[in-house]
């Protein structure tokens, strides 16, 4: 009997997952490798085609004058009062009254001040009582005078009819004589009286501070209670009271290089411009030339003055003077906005200039007009502060995408 074949083992017929996981698991990595790629290459191709910014410089819009191609020379310098002074009082006393604080106007004359005067009124009183007393000495004296002109005029006759003796016509004489040097005496106690008596008002009137002049008082530099003397040599005293200026005598000194010197001369038109006040420019010509050079700054000093005084212009201003080569006129002070002629280009036969706004160059026509030193006077829809592209090339055009650049 034949014998029977062993049974197939089975088991080894079971399928390997493990491996099958090991395949999925790689295949997948293919795919996200493949979808990086993908993106990488989209972003490389699209950093290269898209529109690239155009690096550009810009020069600005400025507000220009007419007048600035006239300026042979500029200097700095500051406003200035020719006619300055810091009051005071001639008397030593408490300040009782002042009527005054800065940027009071006064005229002359105006009492602006008064120092406590009750001892000077009384010394004035005193005085005015001396003169009484002097005057009645001298009409006392004159009626001694009378009397002894009529008893040297009885005695004289008496004498010539041999009633008195020489010796009492000499003593009359005499008398007549002393009353007549009394009066003179008495006549000069009163002239002495009275000049005591207008010092004495003087002193009184010395305890009111007046203006000397018109003007605008600049600085207040006691206040009532302090103690004021001529020269302010006592301790804690003042001597000034206030400081003033007449306003219409205000000026601009600048300074100017001894190694310029030939470019200015006294009367030459100049045009002042006041940091304070920028949007205004003001005329005025050399009025003098102080004759001496400053050995630390090597400068002499040029006093210009207004041609007309601004009620804004103060003492002490920081000023910018442009010294002319010739008068201007009124068309030569208007403002006109102007650019660098590097930014004014030519499309289609017109001037236009391309405006940087947000990243992009706008297109503006403009009009040229006269230039005036480095930049070049304009007319057009722009306005000062716009930053035009400078030296724009012929590829240019508006709307561009561009980059501003640091120069």
């Amino acid at each position: 009997m034949p014998i029977p074949a062993p049974a197939p083992d089975l088991s080894k017929l079971r399928i390997d997952r493990s491996l099958t996981a090991l395949r999925s698991r790689r295949r997948r990595k293919w795919v996200w490798l493949g979808v990086l790629a993908v993106v990488v290459l989209a972003g490389v191709g699209w950093q290269w085609l898209r529109p690239h910014p155009l690096d550009v410089q810009t020069v600005p819009v400025v507000t220009a004058y007419p007048s600035q191609q006239y300026v042979v020379l500029n200097a700095t310098g500051y406003v200035v009062a020719q006619r300055k002074a810091a009051i005071s009082s001639k008397a030593t006393g408490t300040l009782e009254w002042l009527g005054v604080a800065e940027g009071s106007r006064v005229k002359e004359g105006d009492v602006i001040a008064r120092i406590d005067d009750r001892d000077v009124v009384a010394q004035m009183h005193s005085a005015e009582a001396s003169v009484g007393v002097a005057r009645a000495v001298v009409q006392q004296n004159n009626v001694e005078l009378d009397n002894a002109r009529v008893e040297l005029a009885r005695d004289r006759d008496l004498v010539a009819k041999n009633f008195i003796s020489q010796s009492a016509l000499d003593t009359a004489q005499a008398r007549y004589d002393r009353a007549r040097a009394g009066v003179a005496s008495a006549e000069a106690g009163v002239r002495a009286a009275v000049a005591n008596a207008k010092n004495a008002e003087l002193a009184v009137d010395y305890t009111k501070i007046r203006a000397p002049f018109d003007g605008v008082v600049l600085t207040k530099n006691a206040n009532v209670g302090d103690l004021l003397t001529p020269f302010s040599s006592a301790t804690d005293s003042k001597g000034a009271v206030v400081t003033m200026a007449d306003m219409s005598t205000l000026e601009v000194e600048a300074d100017v290089s001894e190694s310029n010197l030939d470019k200015v001369k006294v009367g030459q038109p100049a045009e002042i411009v006041l940091d304070a006040i920028p949007d205004v420019r003001f005329l005025g010509r050399i009025d003098r030339m102080v004759p001496t050079v400053d050995r630390a700054k090597a400068t002499v000093t040029a006093k210009v003055r207004f041609d007309a005084i601004d009620p804004r212009i103060l003492p002490e201003m920081s000023a910018k003077v442009g010294f002319l080569s010739r008068e201007v006129t009124a068309e030569d002070e208007k403002a006109t906005l102007a650019v660098n002629a590097d930014a004014i280009a030519t499309r289609s036969g017109r001037s236009v200039l391309f405006v940087v706004r947000g990243d992009r160059a706008v297109e503006v026509p403009v009009t040229r007009g006269k230039s005036l030193g480095d930049v070049v006077a304009i007319t057009g829809e722009v306005k000062s502060g716009d930053k035009a592209i400078q030296k724009p090339t012929a590829k240019l055009a508006g709307g561009a995408q561009v980059a501003v650049t640091a120069r």
